[in-house]
């Protein structure tokens, strides 16, 4: 066996190449009966065939432990009416395969009471309208979908849906969520919705081919989404429409899809339909989106799909198309050095990466920072290289808080947020980075304690220091920037001296989101705050309203208080 193993040794040495081809084809074998071993031999369960791209819609991409690619999809395919499950189901309870068949489930009347207390706590943002049969052929919501054998829950699901700007949330077979802007299908019997929550147990996810379906009351309109075209509302048509939206073709087989794919390839942000004509355009001063009217004075059939509106003549329904408004891209240093140092001032986590993002739009000049985040320059944010001192750029990022360091400034932009708000989207950057998330052990271990005892007083001395030491301060509250973005932009480029061009802002709205904002898939399903916690922060706010008003300014907004 020595000799043997002796003449290997000496004939791979001289042929090396041999050596690291069987290498790699054993390597390939071993890969290949793995893949094998984890897609044979799965259960089937009766009901309905899923998976990411079961639904009609883009489907997000699967949560758990393992994600198919497509061609594992194809091969996965079951006969029909077949439930099939890849090896990220296998459950670490006793409970057997089976309990999927109708009929498996005991104590299903105690599952329904249970998930109608549940659905009592949610209706705050979501209100619960029943139990609906869902079909794989022609789902029931069509708009995402997504799935976790391990950790869904409802909230989860709403939030998510919400997120995406959908009018309805339906979880089906205790791990899956589907949004949806109409439910397109009939009731079932309650009895039918009867199976737990993956992620909570006390609560109802639907059941086999069964749908809990809730009307999602706080789903922001202005986010809705048909494909990749964002729902922007229902719009006067302008008097000048063929100004106002230059390009237009007559459609007699309507559909929000086929408009919005002949105004993306005219290469216009905007598709407006009008029944059976199809314009297209820019937000303009002649069409500036700021007025909406009712949906239903828009709520015409379209006449290539019954389920969608196609607006009126009088009355258009307008989507944002994936063609990107250039008019307000252009950005560069200025011309010639600043004679005045402007400070964009706030807390960490307040949103001072976005307002950057949207004064840079907004002016077209580049902003500097304080610091240096080599992630923020690789983002697109040039100045962040300069020193903070150039005077190249129109206004200087800045979360300090000492008499020195705000007296060398010479006026300010003040951003002040919810500090709950900020406090949480702070700690996930500094243990996610800029757009990750915390991990579960942060949340829960000593960490988080630590740094609200940290940070919650420095929120309050942040804004009372550049109150006190400020020579020409701007107050903006997050919340205000986010609910009226036009009129809150102009205020702060009025205070950098420049001049805005309204059309410039109104193209601004529509790429208002930039590069660093956190996706709600992962937010946090409870609250973190203790309630000694929210007692010390609860007086660091009373403290911040009271000095604001001092000053004759609008205190902190109302919804900094309901904790």
């Amino acid at each position: 066996m020595a000799k043997l193993l002796v003449k290997l040794q000496r004939y791979f040495r001289r042929k090396p190449v041999r050596f690291f081809t069987l290498l790699a084809l054993y390597l390939a074998a071993g890969s290949l009966v793995f893949l094998h071993s984890g897609f044979a031999g799965e259960p089937t369960v009766t009901g309905s065939q899923h998976g990411p791209g079961a639904g009609e819609g883009p489907g997000l991409p699967y949560l758990g432990v393992m994600q198919l690619s497509r061609g594992f999809k194809a091969a996965a395919t079951m006969p029909e009416g077949g439930r099939r499950h890849g090896p990220w189901f296998k459950s670490t309870s006793k409970e057997p395969v089976e309990r999927g068949k109708a009929g498996d489930y005991g104590s299903t009347q105690s599952r329904v009471l249970r998930g109608r207390s549940g659905r009592e706590k949610e209706e705050d943002r979501a209100r619960y309208i029943g139990c609906y049969v869902d079909n794989t052929r022609r789902r029931t919501l069509r708009g995402v979908s997504f799935f976790d054998y391990k950790k869904m829950t409802v909230f989860r699901c709403q939030d998510n849906c919400a997120e995406r700007g959908y009018l309805y949330a339906g979880l089906e077979f205790g791990a899956e969520c589907y949004c949806g802007h109409k439910v397109q299908a009939s009731n079932a019997s309650e009895s039918e919705c009867n199976m737990e929550c993956k992620g909570e147990r006390s609560n109802t996810c639907g059941g086999v081919n069964r749908l809990s379906i809730y009307r999602l009351e706080l789903a922001q309109e202005s986010a809705r989404r048909y494909g990749s075209a964002i729902f922007r509302g229902c719009f006067r048509r302008p008097d000048n429409v063929s100004i106002a939206l230059p390009v237009s073709q007559l459609m007699l087989n309507m559909s929000v899809d086929k408009c919005v794919d002949f105004c993306t390839e005219k290469e216009y942000p905007l598709s407006a339909l009008a029944g059976t004509a199809c314009r297209c355009g820019f937000p303009t001063t002649l069409f500036t989106l700021h007025e909406r009217e009712d949906e239903q004075l828009c709520a015409q059939k379209c006449a290539g799909e019954e389920f969608e509106s196609c607006g009126t003549a009088e009355y258009l329904l307008v989507y944002q198309t994936q063609v990107q408004d250039n008019r307000c891209m252009d950005r560069r240093f200025l011309p010639t050095r600043a004679k005045q140092l402007v400070a964009l001032a706030s807390f960490p986590g307040a949103g001072n990466t976005w307002a950057r993002h949207l004064i840079e739009l907004a002016t077209g000049f580049y902003t500097g920072s304080y610091y240096f985040d080599g992630s923020l320059y690789n983002k697109g944010f040039k100045g962040e290289r300069d020193h903070w001192r150039s005077g190249r750029t129109i206004c200087i990022k800045t979360h300090e808080s000492g008499q020195k360091e705000i007296e060398s400034f010479d006026s300010a932009i003040l951003l002040i947020r919810n500090p709950y708000k900020a406090l949480m989207a702070e700690f996930n950057r500094k243990y996610g980075g800029h757009i990750g998330f915390a991990a579960h052990a942060h949340w829960k271990g000593k960490e988080w304690p630590e740094f609200v005892a940290n940070y919650a007083p420095w929120w309050a001395t942040h804004t009372l220091d550049w109150l006190r030491y400020g020579k020409k301060v701007l107050v903006v509250h997050f919340e205000d920037l986010k609910r009226d973005l036009f009129v809150q932009l102009q205020r702060m480029v009025g205070l950098l001296g420049i001049t805005a061009c309204e059309d410039r802002l109104l193209c601004v709205e529509g790429q208002k989101d930039g590069n660093f904002k956190r996706s709600g898939l992962r937010k946090l399903e409870y609250d973190p705050y203790t309630p000694e916690m929210r007692k010390m922060i609860s007086g660091y706010i009373k403290m911040v309203d009271t000095a604001l008003k001092l000053r004759n300014l609008s205190g902190v907004p109302d919804d900094y208080y309901p904790r």
